[in-house]
């Protein structure tokens, strides 16, 4: 029988999903046809990850249907944590989504396929087919797991639903995605696409959801929305006591690093800026040991971690979300070596607070919690501690946009107090949030920026030409 080209790829009916008292979804009604690319946005927690997770069939609805007129077959997804095997290569990796790569010579047709729609979506990527993953950076691995979903894999692929797909990837990289999202949805491919940076939403979405609370509580053309509407229909949830406590900002005091060509003064906000993979990164990391190579952690550590790569560097996934929290402080609380339980939670349920953590009990497993509010208490267990300096490896991957309005306030703040921050971001936007810039090219500082020199011209500028340092 011949299927109507029109019919819709995917329709949610009053779709539920409850977890125990907890709603996650709650009544969606939802189609996506053939050339739709649907932004869906919401906070961190809004219902956006069980909303994918009911397309895709990881749950089952709780009540309500997911129907599929034209069958499941090319549904897709490409999840905000990477789900590659890292031991594996790249062309080993598309095989294991891939049941038509069969039989003693799978391996040449895997690495066609692969390099073909890595290609296709990122041209001039340098990723090899046999490379391992494990020795590809963030992005790269991100890039690889976009082009997994994208690739025919024995049929089409109509509909991919991509979650926080740019998280990890520049500017340059993430236009090519782009660009590559519209010429698919053009095609007759359809594409969800889950975003915290709104540009990119109005940049490729024909129809924008607004997910709250479960529920879906606007819905229109891209065309229907401003940018402020679409932040005041997702709701604001930034707390004001951060924003009351960075209202005035002492100068900076004295150097408290001075390494890698990078000078760092107490109490100020310093970012390393550039194209990924020119080695920002790199020296991010050689900062944070210079500062905290012992290998016994004393009572007052004199730098904290706050990881981008949440799965890799950050989260403690056996522990519960009051463990991950008070993690980088039990020495500091102890009595007489054993842990301080009341204080413990005291310090959890404050941080839970200031940062809006989602949880009705610090309690629960740190993987209950959404990817945007593991990331918060990652920002809850650094600055939960007393160390002088904070090094954020491109923290914000997968936070919504108020809860980084709520961050830069809290930075802002704790530096006023004289913390010191050391801030590598693929973002263009934080590094604006900076006291001064360095920006890196081929591995080597081509312009340090201070003021009103920090912005988004001269920042490109520096990352393709290099300069002398000013």
């Amino acid at each position: 029988m011949t299927q109507n080209a029109n019919a819709p790829v995917v329709t949610l009916t009053e779709a539920a999903k409850h977890f125990g008292a907890v709603r996650a979804l709650d009544g969606v009604d939802l189609s996506v046809a053939p050339g739709d690319c649907v932004g869906l946005v919401g906070h961190n927690g809004a219902g956006k990850s069980t909303l994918v997770n009911l397309i895709n069939g990881s749950f089952a609805p709780s009540s309500g249907q997911v129907a599929f007129p034209g069958g499941a077959a090319g549904v897709r997804s490409v999840f905000q944590e990477l789900s590659l095997c890292p031991n594996l290569t790249v062309a080993e990796n598309l095989r294991i989504s891939h049941p038509g790569l069969k039989g003693p010579g799978w391996r040449r047709p895997a690495r066609a396929e692969i390099c073909a729609a890595l290609d296709a979506v990122f041209p001039g990527h340098g990723i090899a087919a046999d490379a391992e993953v494990d020795t590809l950076s963030i992005a790269e691995r991100q890039m690889v797991e976009i082009a997994i979903g994208f690739a025919p894999r024995g049929g089409q692929a109509r509909l991919v639903i991509l979650d926080e797909p740019t998280s990890a990837l520049d500017a340059g990289i993430a236009d090519q995605l782009l660009a590559h999202v519209k010429r698919f949805c053009a095609q007759g491919g359809a594409v969800i696409f889950i975003s915290h940076m709104l540009g990119e939403i109005f940049e490729v979405a024909t129809r924008i959801v607004v997910l709250k609370d479960g529920r879906i509580v606007a819905e229109r053309p891209a065309a229907g929305f401003t940018r402020q509407g679409l932040v005041d229909a997702m709701g604001h949830v930034a707390t004001e006591e951060a924003a009351r406590e960075a209202e005035s900002r002492p100068p900076p005091g004295a150097v408290v690093i001075a390494a890698e060509g990078i000078e760092a003064r107490r109490g100020e906000i310093v970012g390393l800026s550039g194209l990924a993979g020119h080695g920002q990164a790199a020296a991010l990391a050689r900062l944070y040991l210079s500062q905290s190579s012992d290998w016994r952690a004393g009572r007052a550590p004199r730098a904290v971690f706050v990881a981008g790569d949440r799965p890799r560097d950050g989260v403690l996934p056996l522990w519960s979300i009051l463990r991950n929290i008070t993690a980088s402080i039990l020495p500091r609380d102890a009595r007489r070596g054993m842990v301080d339980r009341d204080r413990e939670r005291t310090v959890a349920e404050e941080w839970k607070r200031r940062i809006g953590i989602r949880t009705d009990d610090l309690s629960n497993p740190i993987l209950s919690l959404s990817g945007g509010n593991q990331q918060k208490v990652l920002f809850a267990r650094a600055l939960a501690s007393d160390a002088p300096v904070v090094v954020m490896d491109d923290p914000m991957r997968g936070v919504d946009v108020g809860t980084k309005q709520d961050v830069y306030a809290m930075i802002r703040a704790e530096a006023a107090a004289g913390r010191t921050f050391l801030w590598y971001s693929t973002e263009t936007e934080e590094v604006c949030q900076c006291d001064r810039v360095f920006v890196f090219r081929n591995h080597a500082i081509s312009a340090e920026l201070a003021g009103d020199q920090i912005t988004e011209e001269r920042i490109l500028q520096a990352s393709f030409e290099m300069q002398e340092a000013s």
